[in-house]
């Protein structure tokens, strides 16, 4: 695929999460041509790229090179421009190394690290594998101020001037270039100023272009320095490397204002997973193009919505739907694994992976019986589109017409007489070189046996602790458990303490309040007075249980506006003497009061203290005497009024007979 530089790397001793520096297994392509370095350093690695300038620099996995993302950032910064990284193994989804070189026909001693880097070497050749991708196309370009301007003296303004202007003129500069890249191009750009005394303290670009598309370097001199960065992604992105021959996907689409896209390979690995506001169609069916075609385009909803079908048709891809309804538990659980960053992009994934699922087993066995001579996401695509497997065999098998091939081997040179020297020289070399490699390895194993010793050693030390802790931690956990039920239990008895305490508290300020009443009925000077809360049933049944309501009691009602006949019958049966209150009462209720010859009383001077209340016997007498006055007259009237009622009647149907 290349005809450039490659560079295969493997680690060859340590780790790099390990505080000494690793060393490295280097493989460089080069013409055809591999070249070995052994043990190396990752600072002369980085000497070697500055120098070569690679278009690849592949690894089986890219955390060899750094212990964690930020270091992986800071090692994709060091390399020289144009010069990418690539994970041999796939994506998210990796495959074995040894898996891919069998795949691709070559012999591979994975316990060997020059092997190793020369098949990641040959494997990014083939274009195997992904780009590893922690930068957005976007670029943001600085310009300030090389150094701090101080407190100065009294050319302190006209050295700021001086720099300041010095900023302002190098600004012009790269505007002057990003605007003619612009042109060029078509790539935007966005600009903030910081003005200060004389010209600018600083200038800031933004490009939408990768860093090594943008025309403008970083530089520095005594008073300006340009700096040119990345921005970096929030999750590292894998980009597959390969782009000849249109691979076929399976796509998870999420439509709406915001569109959320998934691509998966027909192997289940993770292309492209991404939402955007305000796409249109026509970008839409771009940006799935740019990663294959489509063998089928999924919906996490049924039936396939218009903007879904009309993708669809736009690729002739087959559809998938799930058939109902998919809750968002299960929706994060199929997503979870990938990541997503909002519902557009969970959705997407959704679709997409239920897809593959559907497929999978399919898949594999369209992978067991397809010959390894064949293109097997060719006849996954002719399965998809309802061959059965055999048929897509036939099919692939005739459209590309390809016969098993067989790599031939090394023809026998015949030896010169006057090459012998050359070769043996070559292979002097060779074993010198096998030999040094042989003595290192020597030395790596006894390092590692005198570090399995003393692992062994702390192992054994960190069981014993272990266990230690474990007894201890046992008869502390036993030991608060008991602590823990005896504190519930004492928070119990404490709890019903404190209601005992609380009854008894009330019951006897009631006591106390029944004396005092019961010490002014003796001396006459006031008669007890039972005070019901509302003109309720259950305020009325509250204080029958409490203090009882017998006949002849008084009752006083505290709030008298609630009431009807059928609560007004309650104290009537109960045979009260009288009713006191304050307000107005329901005519309804009055009505009631006055069929069972019960006073009710409005305004009467009575002592209140708590549920129970006093009257002065003489007042209330003259009350009650005054009620039955009017009882009386009201009584008087109302047979009047039926006297009269029936007179009226009597000489309505006499003047309807004399009719």
């Amino acid at each position: 695929m290349q005809n450039g530089v490659i560079y295969g790397i493997d680690i060859a001793k340590g780790s790099s999460r390990a505080q000494v520096a690793p060393r490295y297994a280097v493989a460089v392509l080069k013409d055809g041509e591999i070249n070995h370095y052994t043990m190396v350093r990752l600072h002369r690695i980085f000497r070697m790229l500055n120098q070569d300038r690679p278009d690849y620099i592949a690894v089986d996995n890219i955390f060899e090179l750094a212990p964690n993302k930020r270091e992986l950032i800071h090692f994709l910064e060091k390399l020289p421009e144009n010069t990418k990284l690539v994970q041999v193994t796939g994506g998210i989804r990796q495959k074995p190394l040894l898996r891919l070189a069998k795949e691709h026909g070559l012999s591979l001693n994975q316990f060997d690290p020059n092997q190793e880097a020369e098949a990641c070497a040959i494997l990014a050749s083939l274009g195997v594998g992904a780009e590893v991708s922690l930068f957005e196309d976007i670029t943001r370009i600085k310009v300030s101020r090389a150094r701090s301007l101080g407190r100065g003296g009294w050319s302190q303004n006209r050295y700021r001037r001086k720099v300041h202007g010095a900023v302002r003129e190098k600004s012009r500069e790269v505007e002057y270039t990003l605007r003619r890249f612009s042109r060029e191009t078509g790539f935007t750009f966005s600009e903030h100023i910081t003005e200060g005394f004389g010209g600018y303290v600083r200038a800031e670009y933004t490009v939408s272009a990768r860093r090594e598309r943008v025309p403008v370097k970083p530089s520095a001199n005594a008073d300006v320095q340009v700096t040119v960065k990345n921005v970096e992604r929030d999750k590292i992105q894998y980009l597959p490397i390969k782009k000849a021959g249109r691979k076929y996907t399976i796509v998870g689409i999420d439509p709406g204002t915001t569109v959320g896209v998934a691509i998966l390979s027909l192997d289940g690995e993770l292309l492209l997973s991404d939402s955007t506001r305000g796409i249109s169609h026509d970008e839409v069916v771009k940006l799935i193009a740019d990663y294959g075609k489509p063998a089928l385009v999924a919906t996490d909803v049924y039936p396939v919505p218009s903007a879904v079908e009309k993708i669809r048709r736009s690729f002739k891809a087959v559809a998938w739907t799930p058939g109902g309804e998919i809750r968002s538990e299960d929706k994060i659980a199929i997503a979870r694994e990938f990541g997503y960053s909002n519902d557009h992009e969970r959705d997407s994934l959704t679709a997409a992976l239920s897809a593959y699922k559907a497929y999978k087993n399919v898949f594999t066995r369209v992978e067991k019986r397809t010959p390894k001579y064949l293109d097997v996401d060719n006849i996954k695509f002719h399965v998809i589109n309802g061959d059965s497997i055999d048929e897509a065999i036939e099919k692939v098998a005739a459209e590309s017409k390809i016969q098993v091939r067989i790599k031939p081997g090394p023809e026998p040179q015949k030896e010169e007489p006057a090459d012998v020297d050359e070769q043996i020289k070559k292979l002097r070399s060779e074993i010198s070189q096998r030999n040094s490699q042989l003595k290192q390895l020597k030395e790596y194993v006894a390092e590692l046996k005198y570090q399995s010793g003393q692992k062994e050693r702390l192992i054994e030390q960190l069981e014993m602790h272990i266990k230690k802790v474990k007894n201890s931690i046992y008869r502390q956990v036993r030991r608060e458990k008991e602590m823990q039920i005896r504190d519930n239990e004492i928070e119990r008895l404490n709890k019903e303490l404190s209601k005992t305490k609380k009854a008894l508290r009330n019951q006897r300020n009631q006591n106390k309040r029944l004396k005092q009443i019961r010490k002014k009925e003796v001396r006459g000077e006031g008669l007890p007075v039972k005070v019901i809360s509302s003109f309720t049933r259950e305020a009325i049944q509250h204080t029958k249980e409490l203090y009882g309501i017998k006949e002849n009691d008084v009752i006083y009602l505290n709030d008298p506006s609630g009431g009807g006949p059928v609560t007004a019958s309650l104290l009537v049966e109960s045979g009260v003497r009288a009713v006191l209150i304050s307000e107005d009462m329901p005519h309804s209720a009055l009505e009631s009061f006055y069929d069972g010859e019960v006073p009710v009383l409005k305004d009467m001077q009575i002592q209140i203290i708590g549920d129970l209340a006093s009257v002065n016997p003489e007042i209330l007498e003259s009350a009650i005497g005054v009620w039955q006055k009017g009882a009386d007259e009201r009584r008087k009237e109302k047979e009047h009024k039926q006297v009269q009622f029936i007179l009226e009647e009597y000489r309505s149907e006499r003047r309807r007979g004399l009719a």
